[in-house]
C-alpha cells in the first residue's frame, strides 16, 4: 500500500516543537515499503486558533490535507485535537528531529501503518 505523508515543519527539514496545526508548512511525501519522495511542500493557510483546541482549525486543516489525499500525518507534537485528526488520518508521534530520520523508520513500519489506516475512526495515535 502506498501512503500520501504530511511532515509537520517550520524550516522544510525538521519537525518543529509547536502543535501539527502550527506548522508554517507541510511537506506531503509519497511512501511506501520501498521508500519514499516529497511530493510537494504546501504553506499552512489555516488561520488562527479562536480558542485551544479550535474545531473549526481541524476542520480546516483535515479539509486542506485531505484535498492532497494525505492519509497519514506526522510530527512531534500534537495538541487538543489530535482526537479529530486521528479519525481523518492515521497520526504519528515522532521522536526524531529531522523528517529524514523518521521517513526512513516509516519505510519499515508500513504494516503498522496499513494496520491503522485499516482501523478507521478507531485508530489509536501512534509513537514511534
Amino acid at each position: 500500500m502506498e501512503f500520501i505523508v504530511a511532515c509537520a515543519t517550520d524550516d522544510k527539514v525538521n519537525f518543529m516543537d509547536e502543535h501539527f496545526g502550527d506548522a508554517e508548512y507541510y511537506c506531503i511525501y509519497k511512501l511506501n515499503s520501498n521508500g519514499y519522495e516529497l511530493i510537494e511542500t504546501i504553506d499552512n493557510t489555516t488561520e488562527e486558533e479562536e480558542m485551544h483546541a479550535d474545531p473549526k482549525k481541524a476542520k480546516n486543516i483535515t479539509q486542506m490535507l485531505k484535498n492532497k489525499n494525505v492519509n497519514v500525518v506526522m510530527t512531534r507534537v500534537f495538541g487538543g485535537n489530535v482526537n479529530r485528526i486521528t479519525k481523518k488520518f492515521v497520526s504519528i508521534l515522532a521522536k526524531k528531529e529531522t523528517l529524514k530520520e523518521e521517513l526512513d523508520i516509516l519505510v519499515e513500519k508500513t504494516e503498522l501503518l496499513e494496520k491503522a489506516f485499516n482501523e478507521g475512526e478507531e485508530r489509536k495515535l501512534i509513537i514511534l
